[in-house]
């Protein structure tokens, strides 16, 4: 498939494990250019369900770029603020796709309908598979946080 010049990904990015590091390979190899939006603190507390993110703005925003670092090279990115769902994708033309997980896919198809209501070219969509745990559960950042399973999706203790 042909490389798009500049897509999007996005996501808290809070205990960063193999399923963000899948996500983020995905969008590097399918662009010459990311764009990742990071939720801000207000739009975790206003749109997550259970708010127990344990790292902060500035915190994620580090630990993204030092993932980032460690584990791509000669990447082109930009990291930007999210203050709502959607960030640029919906009204940005320079924007040609955008990176998924299975889990965000119907966000997608709703990013394509408003960007075509505002007269824009849908994105192509790049799905990423849920990356699972040995117990063959989703990876999360809510399982590493409650001590389930570590980074790599090895199991730390039964629930």
């Amino acid at each position: 498939m042909e490389k798009l010049k500049l897509i999007a990904t996005g996501g808290t990015f809070d205990s960063i494990h193999i399923g963000h590091i899948k996500l983020l390979s995905a969008a590097f190899e399918s662009s010459d250019h990311v764009i990742i939006g990071l939720t801000s603190d207000d739009f975790v507390k206003r749109f997550k369900y259970i708010s127990n993110i344990k790292n902060n703005y500035l915190k994620r925003l580090d630990n993204l770029k030092k993932n980032i670092s460690l584990n791509f090279k000669h990447v082109n990115y930009t990291i930007i603020q999210l203050e709502d769902e959607f960030g640029p994708v919906i009204s940005s033309s320079e924007i040609q796709g955008i990176v998924v997980s299975e889990e965000t896919l119907l966000k997608a198809k709703q990013i394509n309908e408003i960007r075509v209501s505002n007269h824009l070219s849908p994105l192509r969509v790049i799905i990423v598979e849920i990356a699972k745990s040995a117990d063959g559960q989703p990876i999360s950042s809510t399982r590493i946080r409650n001590g389930e399973i570590d980074e790599k999706g090895i199991i730390l203790r039964k629930l």
